[in-house]
């Protein structure tokens, strides 16, 4: 019986473990975010912004962000802070969505912008042949999780 209790007590002690070092290692290993200032700059010449939220339906105590997204013809700025998390991607899509299965029905005709590797701010640029006027929402989604961050709408 003593053996039983250790085994199960070892791995409890392990599952936490791994469930810590995948939560934490994306903090651990983020470059620094762009200055505050740089982002700044870059929101000046936005065409259009959206504010994120922790209040969207897709959004938990793990998974949210929030702050301000601006839209320009060449780049994304996010002036806030994302929950940390591994491998997030940024895209457009047309039509605001709020959860996972949204963002699931829409993601093959979603345009990719990038990943993001910091959690308070960032700076994207628009891939060439992305307009932004054929979107009207931007998505931060989790690829490895399937998880849905935030979304803004910005026109």
């Amino acid at each position: 019986m003593r053996i039983l209790a250790l085994a199960a007590s070892h791995l409890v002690t392990l599952g936490i473990g791994f469930a810590l070092g995948i939560y934490l290692l994306p903090i651990l290993t983020a470059p620094p975010s762009p200055e505050a200032e740089t982002l700044a700059i870059e929101a000046q010449d936005a065409r259009y912004s959206a504010t994120l939220t922790r209040e969207l339906a897709g959004s938990d105590a793990l998974h949210w962000g929030e702050g301000t997204i601006s839209v320009t013809d060449s780049s994304i700025v996010h002036q806030g802070a994302l929950a940390a998390g591994p491998d997030y991607r940024v895209y457009l899509v047309d039509g605001f969505v709020e959860d996972e299965a949204g963002f699931e029905a829409v993601k093959d005709s979603a345009a990719f912008i990038g990943e993001v590797e910091s959690f308070e701010g960032f700076l994207l640029d628009v891939p060439a042949g992305i307009d932004i006027e054929a979107y009207d929402t931007v998505i931060v989604w989790c690829e490895t999780f399937g998880e849905f961050i935030t979304a803004g709408r910005y026109r």
